[in-house]
């Protein structure tokens, strides 16, 4: 099953909205096939590896495959009718289908053809291994998650603005991993005026790539006269989405859009971008994860919202102890810690001298905000 898994993340970020599947057949105690979906609309991991073996399979062989094998049709047939029609006799399955009109489906039909089927063998990673697909044909809408970088006592900076860089080679390298694998990368206006940053994903060994790049600005700060930022006028600019309000400028759209900029201008009452609204326009548009890589400002939106569905935190053996340092997180007011948001179905990872800690979020059943806190454009 592991092998499986390897196999799987070959089709990392490539295969949206469909998930990552691998797939290996066993005879004789060895390997001799194997399959991975590799895009949308190509043959299942599970067809691929039934044509690579070349023969029908020999009494005793196992199919591995880390997700349940579909029963409906689709664009490519159902894999259960191709397990069948290939005579394997014992199937090998990681997780569970996690659409509810088809969870336990495959299994119930393979049972029902006299295949001896087993569940559940390294469920966690297989299931983990589709965070995004598993959010979206459960929800119906993208899973937005985000990522800070912190040192020990949560900040993101020091007081002077100094932030470059709080997290070493590994843990930066392990964010371009992540953003390879969401189809769309999101900031707000502050990040892209202080840093001017690209956006794409650039992996060892791989070229780079652009997803959809989003930039969260209600008023537009971001368009002057003076040098445009990368975003707008780089290569990948037709990537580029600027997310704004009403109170932004009409001049200000038509110059995005005359360098081939999309706006999508979304309502509100103020300056800033609603993001239930932005959640369904990212539905409409079948783009099925975001994730937000900041200011702290835009960060601490989404969680206020309780818009935040999944949290990447990067922390650093570095402590500031300064209470002017630039906290990740703020605009809550938790007096108990039953009011705290949580994380659950959570993974830790060692990234050289970093710590990486991930999870989905959930949000306490009473949450307030601190009307104190700094205002949100």
């Amino acid at each position: 099953m592991q092998h499986a898994l390897d196999l799987a993340r070959r089709g990392w970020g490539a295969t949206h909205p469909n998930p990552m599947v691998g797939a290996v057949i066993v005879e004789d105690g060895r390997v001799r096939a194997e399959g991975a979906h590799a895009q949308d609309g190509g043959p299942h991991a599970e067809r691929l590896a039934l044509l690579a073996l070349g023969h029908r399979p020999r009494a005793g062989a196992t199919l591995y495959v880390t997700l349940e094998p579909c029963s409906t049709p689709g664009r490519t047939g159902a894999c259960t009718d191709a397990i069948i029609a290939s005579g394997l006799q014992r199937v090998v399955v990681g997780a569970t289908d996690p659409n509810p009109i088809h969870a336990g489906r495959g299994l119930e039909v393979l049972r029902a053809a006299g295949i001896e089927v087993i569940t559940g063998v390294r469920e966690r990673a297989c299931t983990d291994l589709n965070l995004i697909f598993n959010h979206w044909i459960v929800q119906g809408t993208p899973l937005l998650a985000a990522k800070s970088a912190v040192t020990l006592d949560g900040r993101i900076a020091c007081r002077s603005g100094d932030s470059q860089w709080i997290t070493g080679e590994a843990a930066r390298a392990d964010v371009m991993r992540w953003r390879r694998l969401f189809p769309a990368i999101a900031v707000g206006a502050g990040t892209v005026l202080a840093d001017n940053p690209r956006l794409t994903a650039r992996v060892p060994g791989a070229a780079e790539w652009c997803p959809w790049r989003f930039v969260f600005d209600g008023l537009l700060r971001t368009v002057t006269d003076r040098a445009m930022p990368t975003l707008y006028t780089d290569e990948f600019r037709e990537r580029t989405v600027v997310v704004t309000t009403p109170h932004g400028g009409v001049g200000y759209v038509r110059k995005l859009q005359a360098l081939g900029v999309q706006v999508w201008t979304l309502p509100s009452a103020t300056a800033r971008v609603p993001l239930p609204e932005f959640r369904k326009r990212c539905t409409q548009e079948k783009i099925t994860g975001v994730y937000f890589e900041g200011g702290a400002q835009l960060v601490s939106q989404i969680l206020q919202q309780r818009q935040m569905d999944y949290l990447f935190v990067y922390r650093a053996p570095i402590l500031l102890a300064d209470d002017r340092a630039k906290p990740a997180w703020s605009g809550l007011r938790t007096e108990k810690l039953r009011q705290a948001v949580r994380l659950t179905e959570v993974w830790h990872e060692g990234l050289g001298d970093d710590f990486l800690t991930r999870g989905r979020v959930t949000y306490p059943e009473q949450m307030f905000i601190d009307e104190t806190a700094f205002s949100l454009g």
